[in-house]
């Protein structure tokens, strides 16, 4: 894994990525930052979920001069819901350097998005046909754009995009840069590289297959502020062998560390900070049984081969789908099952439904078990281990005291004092947690939803078969002059 700080990143980006939980970057990440910090073109083939919005936010918010209130960086995006979400996490990546990005779609009012224009955003992030109704208004001006990003390019090809595409290429700065992401790279796409790019540095992310067996897994929908409890009680009334607890931050690993530490249990943490031998140190007391929990960052999940761990628990959910699938493969191994349960704050259950669609398996939602429920689970615990002693009946030598307990107290109360000794009572020492902000992506894809007043494309546009035609409007090579082009455009502007 690669982290943020190799990236000759600026600090204040640094800082907001600190903010947001963010320290290791995922591999479109780690190839497509470089390059674009250099001013290169940059083509991006990957998979939704896979953290592209940094990708190209990063090298974008580094080039731009805060002091200068003008549009200094364009986005454009398939769907509103899209470019709403792309802005926010632009403007929290650039929080911290002063750098604001505004969204741009159909559906708002003109006027209130003229205004706002006005207030001088650096970025804005768009869909296609309400960006250029501002461009034809010069509501937006394009003549001082550094930074043009096309977002999901094959899903603005199928939604008919692909001449406003063409049309507000053509009206930027030739001296541009352009970041061009798609799943796929249809021809169409290819074309727009070839011809309106300058040699282009192309980034590809294969379409790893992501399947995960032997392993249950169960997600807890919990607010932040509740996690660290929810996993104590866990941890005591599941009573799991061996445990791995993967959180986004090396400042939270120690946080969680030193806190399951105050409240008795036998944990250690590792990630990126610490030396070769420190780590050494704290893998060998997880394999030797000697520390029962093991928290850990992303680091740790990349080739760690212990056997034996029953339960991953997943304090911050990941970043992209592959990691989840690198996380929970800790467990269920050499034909074992094990458990993943992954903590899920409200505002992140489309990203758990993303990491659903692409991993093609369905977590089980699980309540979170109470202070009682873990008290129960510590004296079941006690319990067992009684009822492996008598069944071992290895307990001539006790049988004459034990008698003369029973002489004094009745069997109930010997074996409830048995249990009390037995049980390890956890102390409810007060443990405070950094927090991050929740990871938000826009609905998984399927089902994409339509807005008022805006038709559902195939019925608009009619069948689009392979060889590009659309019926009423125009093709994808070139532009029909009749009326239906006009129709076409009105339909636009609410996009």
């Amino acid at each position: 894994m690669t982290t943020f700080n190799e990236l000759n990143i600026s600090q204040p980006i640094m800082k907001a990525l600190q903010e947001m939980g963010f320290e290791e970057a995922t591999p479109i990440q780690a190839e497509t930052i470089p390059l674009a910090l250099q001013g290169n073109d940059v083509i991006g083939q990957a998979q939704t979920g896979t953290g592209k919005t940094a990708a190209f936010g990063i090298p974008m918010i580094e080039h731009i001069d805060p002091k200068q209130r003008k549009i200094q960086g364009l986005v454009v995006a398939p769907t509103r819901e899209l470019a709403i979400q792309v802005a926010e996490e632009v403007n929290r990546l650039g929080k911290i350097k002063g750098v604001r990005a505004m969204s741009v779609y159909g559906g708002q009012q003109m006027g209130r998005q003229i205004r706002a224009l006005k207030d001088g955003p650096h970025i804005v992030v768009a869909t296609p046909g309400r960006l250029l109704d501002h461009m034809r208004r010069k509501t937006i001006r394009t003549s001082d754009v550094q930074t043009t990003v096309l977002d999901e390019a094959d899903e603005m090809l199928n939604m008919g995009f692909i001449e406003d595409i063409r049309d507000i290429l053509k009206n930027i700065p030739e001296e541009r840069q352009t970041l061009l992401f798609s799943a796929t790279m249809p021809k169409e796409i290819r074309d727009i590289a070839t011809n309106l790019m300058k040699n282009p540095k192309e980034v590809k992310m294969k379409a790893k297959k992501m399947t995960v067996e032997n392993i249950d897994q169960f997600f807890i929908e919990i607010p932040e502020k509740q996690k660290f409890d929810t996993l104590t009680n866990h941890l005591d009334f599941y009573a799991p062998g061996l445990a791995i607890v993967f959180s986004r931050t090396k400042k939270r690993v120690d946080e969680i560390t030193d806190g399951l530490q105050a409240r008795g249990f036998r944990a250690e943490g590792i990630h990126g900070d610490l030396t070769q031998g420190k780590r050494m140190s704290v893998l060998n007391k997880f394999k030797n049984n000697r520390v029962d929990v093991l928290v850990a960052t992303d680091v740790a999940a990349r080739g760690l081969d212990i056997s034996g761990v029953t339960h991953v628990y997943n304090f911050d959910i990941p970043q992209d789908p592959e990691s989840y699938v690198h996380r929970i493969g800790r467990t269920g191994r050499a034909g074992r099952t094990g458990e993943a349960i992954s903590f899920i704050t409200p505002r992140e259950t489309a990203h758990l439904n993303l990491i659903e669609k692409v991993t093609k398996s369905k977590m089980k939602r699980m309540a979170p078990p109470t202070y009682q429920e873990a008290k129960r689970g510590q004296q079941q615990a006690a319990a067992d281990k009684l009822r492996k002693k008598i069944d071992q009946q290895d307990l001539q030598d006790y049988q004459e005291t034990a008698s003369e307990l029973l002489e004094d107290y009745d069997s109930m109360t010997v074996v409830a004092a048995a249990l009390k000794m037995m049980t390890k009572e956890r102390r409810n020492a007060p443990v405070k947690i950094s927090s991050v902000q929740p990871i938000s992506v826009k609905k998984a894809q399927g089902g994409k939803k339509h807005h008022k007043g805006r038709p559902q494309n195939k019925k608009f546009y009619g069948n689009r078969g392979q060889s590009g035609r659309k019926q009423g409007g125009r093709n994808q090579g070139g532009r029909n002059r009749q009326g239906n082009y006009q129709k076409r455009r009105n339909h636009n502007s609410n996009n």
